[in-house]
């Protein structure tokens, strides 16, 4: 695809990777963004398991790193969102925070250079898991008058729940799963592809004899652009994190 003087690339080769194991088959085939999710899920259990071998009261190395997002995730993400009786759900927190990180931080890593959440299946998955738990969290603890709770909120007039209760049910149970997954999977997409563009762009400028001298501009405009990404990929982890704790604190005070 040519825009111009600069060629860019087709946009499958941008999000599509070809499977390095089990090529061709349709179930076991595994590919970059397989193995991004894999380092998702195997690098916060070796940093927690290698911070539990620490000992002593003040914590060091490895141990700071884990007791420091944990507390993070305590008190920017469990106090702020549910409160003391959220801390039960601390492990599922964590444990989701961390793999979206990963899952959009390799974004700016050499050799992987793309975020496993711009693909909707990885996004979608962790968005259907929260949909179980927010609503299996209200009934284990309200009995499944929390369904009617959430349809037939208290406090509207009889005649509005014609309106209210299509409105909560479609908000609640249908789209909220689908946004939650979207947020994620749109930002990190549309950081990819810019971050694509702008390396074209600086590859383009580069090769031009007559267009060196604006290299170094797109050169910085590269690295800020990267290290906004990075920013990025930090706040969507946090901002599906912190909606989970929103969802799962709904469930717990549906009253509130």
């Amino acid at each position: 695809m040519i825009f111009g003087a600069v060629e860019f690339p087709p946009i499958e080769n941008v999000i599509e990777w070809p499977a390095f194991l089990f090529e061709g088959s349709d179930y076991f085939a595994f590919n970059k963004i397989g193995l991004i999710y894999g380092l998702g899920f195997l690098l916060p259990t070796a940093l927690f398991l290698i911070a539990a071998r620490g000992d002593g009261l003040v914590p060091r190395g490895v141990r700071t790193v884990a007791e420091g997002i944990v507390e993070f995730i305590d008190v920017q993400v469990v106090q702020a969102a549910i409160g003391p009786d959220g801390r039960r759900y601390m492990p599922l927190l964590t444990s989701l925070f961390l793999f979206i990180f990963i899952g959009n931080i390799t974004e700016v890593i050499p050799f992987f250079q793309m975020p496993g959440n711009a693909r909707m299946a990885g996004p979608l998955v962790l968005a259907l898991i929260v949909y179980v738990t927010w609503i299996s969290v209200g009934i284990k603890h309200n009995g499944l008058g929390y369904i009617k709770e959430v349809l037939v909120p208290p406090g509207v007039p009889k005649a509005l729940y014609l309106l209210v209760t299509p409105i909560e049910f479609l908000s609640n149970f249908l789209i909220r799963p689908f946004s939650h997954a979207v947020r994620l999977f749109a930002n990190m997409l549309a950081g990819h592809i810019l971050l694509v563009t702008f390396s074209v762009l600086c590859i383009s400028v580069f090769s031009a004899s007559l267009l060196f001298i604006v290299e170094p501009f797109t050169f910085a405009g590269l690295l800020a652009f990267t290290a906004f990404e990075v920013g990025v990929s930090l706040i969507q982890a946090f901002v599906f994190t912190i909606l989970t704790a929103v969802y799962i604190g709904m469930a717990l005070h549906p009253a509130h």
